[in-house]
């Protein structure tokens, strides 16, 4: 049978055996050759940068660009042509739209470098404040805006759809495809379509492209 003496030396064997216990798992691991290395952190890699070369309202530019540059922020950051708008940046709104190669694009949805040795015009080469393009002018006489951040996408288009009709190009609601296109209505709520204006100036851009066409609103 243990005596009293016994069960205290027993008690103080297991608590300084806990505490050891305690202590080895508390303590940081040695590394030895068996450890894993972990692999060094790759350096980053460089931007990707490339030259770009057009002609931009008749005068040729080059820009040195991250490749995933838009050309709406080709234009805005880097040439500081702001006139042309970030709206949605999706596509969306055309706040952004402007002419390459005598067609209308979203330039918020194209890249820069995609546009080597293209003709880019935007609003800044349509005309100026002493000399307005007549879509221009018919904009300020019609009242064709409200705040104004929509309109040079609105004019840069209405200028192609006017380009685009004396062309002959058709479009979804163009009932004979082998007819001359005409600047009806219907084709004119449908070529504009992709420019939004959220001021609701609807009727009065009509009035201003449908006088700048020869037509009645």
């Amino acid at each position: 049978m243990q005596g009293p003496s016994d069960f205290d030396l027993s008690r103080r064997k297991l608590l300084l055996g806990t505490a050891a216990s305690v202590a080895f798992g508390a303590a940081p691991p040695v590394a030895n050759a068996q450890t894993p290395v972990a692999p060094a952190q790759a350096a980053p890699q460089a931007v990707p940068m490339s030259k770009v070369s057009f002609n931009v309202n008749g005068r040729p530019r080059e820009v040195t660009l991250d490749t995933r540059t838009t050309l709406l922020d080709a234009l805005r950051e880097h040439l500081h042509l702001t006139g042309s708008k970030k709206g949605c940046d999706h596509g969306q709104c055309g706040a952004c739209t402007v002419i390459s190669g005598g067609r209308r694009i979203n330039s918020c949805l194209t890249l820069a470098v995609m546009h080597e040795g293209d003709e880019i015009r935007t609003i800044e080469g349509l005309g100026t404040p002493e000399n307005l393009h007549p879509m221009q002018a018919a904009f300020v006489k019609h009242d064709g805006y409200q705040c104004g951040y929509c309109t040079p996408g609105q004019i840069c288009s209405a200028v192609a759809v006017l380009d685009e009709i004396k062309a002959g190009i058709p479009s979804h609601v163009s009932a004979d495809l082998n007819a001359p296109a005409q600047l009806t209505n219907a084709e004119l709520r449908e070529r504009m379509s992709g420019n939004i204006c959220r001021c609701g100036a609807y009727s009065n851009i009509a009035e201003a492209i449908s006088e700048v066409a020869g037509r009645p609103a």
